[in-house]
């Protein structure tokens, strides 16, 4: 792939133009690619690691007002990890348009270390680019679902359990969970799940595990069937008779 379809595929999957393509095109430059660190991916790294935290941080102080410090830290600690930034960079296709090196070019899958900071070195890149805003889009395009299935996960019941129970119940047959498709290397791969019910199939979910993203997947069923709303604090709530 030359540098001008790299460039034009990455603004498609960032959703931004680039002012300046120089930022983009050292933002997906990787160490190995270069003689000359500084003309790496490495400082925009550093630049969009502080930038990716303040926009989580941001976003659970102004969307759940009533969250001790304590439980923000652990949310945000779940979601600027680099094996959640390393899921979304390899479910977004970032790491196919990276400039790498000799060593690194024909590996089958990269390492969680470099999707991450590809993913990290972006979000630099954009705010170089234009500023907070272009920055704050892209990260909650793919994170603001992730603080708040963080945010569920705390006190969440077993969905798949009561989504079993209500097939039961209504005489649905067994729910049945299937793998639609996988991103990533090995070691911090993505898995996107439906679960069916009878002849219908759900909205799917993505998730760091099968097991995550079966129980995300039938939370959708839930809520899809009316029996999963949120409360005042954003919680989960199940509501098995939705007549009452």
């Amino acid at each position: 792939m030359d540098d001008t379809d790299r460039l034009e595929r990455a603004q498609e999957v960032l959703g931004h133009t680039f002012q300046n393509p120089k930022f983009l095109h050292q933002a997906l430059r990787h160490p190995s690619s270069t003689d000359q660190r500084l003309d790496s991916c490495e400082r925009m790294e550093f630049l969009g690691d502080a930038i990716l935290g303040m926009v989580v941080v941001d976003y659970l102080y102004q969307s759940f007002v009533d969250m001790e410090e304590g439980e923000m830290t652990k949310i945000k600690s779940a979601v600027v990890s680099r094996a959640s930034c390393a899921v979304v960079a390899a479910r977004i296709g970032l790491g196919e348009l990276m400039v790498l090196g000799k060593g690194m070019i024909g590996r089958r899958e990269l390492p969680q270390s470099v999707l991450a900071s590809v993913y990290e070195s972006i979000v630099g890149g954009l705010y170089l680019d234009g500023g907070l805003e272009p920055a704050k889009a892209f990260i909650l395009r793919d994170m603001e679902e992730r603080i708040r299935r963080a945010n569920r996960s705390g006190h969440q019941s077993n969905f798949k359990s009561v989504l079993q129970q209500v097939a039961v119940q209504r005489e649905l047959g067994i729910p049945s969970y299937h793998v639609l498709d996988e991103k990533g290397p090995d070691h911090a791969k993505c898995f996107e799940v439906a679960v069916e019910l009878g002849d219908k199939r759900f909205p799917s979910c993505w998730a760091a595990s099968k097991k995550q993203a079966e129980q995300d997947a039938a939370l959708e069923a839930l809520h899809d069937l009316g029996l999963a709303y949120r409360g005042e604090r954003d919680e989960v709530l199940i509501r098995l008779n939705p007549t009452v």
